[in-house]
């Protein structure tokens, strides 16, 4: 009986330990926003299945931990997309966070500033900004180097913690889809110590004109992943960020998928893209971080 007492306690803390945290990355309001209104909401309504996160004022982490018995250290921020107005927070964040823990490897979703919605459908007031091109840059031009910055910082506070949080502080990398692509990619470019990434895995990303695009001597090893019948005209990108990568003689490898379109991040849509987390797994192993 005794016995049977100690493993429930066990259990009950081993519980407690794995649960997902949120974690405030900026200590106080983030830099460039310190005036912003509103509250974080969510709409499930527009796509079913795929609930978009807006009106993000407050930049955090959500920790999915691996189970202890499994985790190898390795550690990624995840960066969902959402042409920088919202956050496809299931298929482009928790979904892969969860994959991830399947292979022993702790997890972060992002939930990085976007642009402000003025009502409760964003993906509808996002197609209708985007007509008018002029107006959507306005919006979009400050809003860009927020969320880099919030990834920046999110890769610096997950180093300066890992010792409370388990992982490894030389094992942390960076997934990021879309515009959250945008995010992955400038982590890889002009960093420091404190918050260069260990990898970098942009999928389908977005490389803006004004990142600084030098490729430095201690580059992280990069993993790329598009779809050549992707809408928005996105794969010259990453094809010329990994030539870049091969240029400067670093380690990079390239799956460009011949359908799965733009956004296709875990959804499973019987197309060849379907199978790129598998890749990105083999990835994971052949640099050897999915060993303890």
């Amino acid at each position: 009986m005794k016995n049977t007492i100690i493993a429930l306690v066990f259990l009950a803390f081993a519980h407690i330990s794995h649960a997902q945290k949120v974690l405030t990355i900026w200590p106080g309001a983030a830099p460039g926003s310190e005036s912003w209104k509103g509250q974080e909401q969510e709409d499930s309504s527009s796509i079913p299945g795929d609930p978009l996160t807006y009106n993000i004022v407050t930049p955090v982490l959500t920790f999915f931990p691996a189970s202890p018995s499994t985790a190898n250290g390795t550690s990624v921020i995840i960066c969902p997309g959402g042409s920088f107005c919202y956050l496809h927070i299931k298929t482009e964040g928790t979904d892969v966070a969860r994959w991830l823990n399947k292979k022993g490897v702790s997890a972060f979703v992002l939930k990085y500033r976007v642009v402000h919605s003025e009502t409760n459908h964003p993906m509808q007031e996002k197609n209708e900004r985007m007509k008018d091109t002029t107006n959507a840059r306005r919006l979009l031009t400050p809003v860009v180097p927020m969320g880099i910055a919030d990834a920046k910082q999110a890769l610096a506070y997950v180093r300066k913690h890992a010792g409370e949080l388990g992982i490894s502080p030389d094992r942390i990398g960076i997934i990021g889809f879309s515009a959250g692509g945008t995010l992955a990619t400038a982590s890889a470019f002009d960093y420091t110590a404190d918050n260069r990434p260990d990898f970098v895995a942009p999928v389908y990303p977005y490389v803006p004109p004004f990142l600084p695009m030098t490729v430095q001597k201690d580059a992280p090893p990069l993993f790329i992943t598009a779809a050549t019948d992707d809408e928005l005209h996105l794969v010259p990108m990453s094809i010329d960020l990994y030539s870049k990568w091969l240029a400067a003689g670093h380690s990079a490898e390239i799956h460009i998928y011949s359908k799965g379109g733009h956004g296709f991040g875990m959804n499973q849509q019987n197309q060849p893209s379907d199978s790129w987390i598998d890749r990105f797994g083999d990835w994971l192993q052949v640099q050897g971080l999915l060993k303890k």
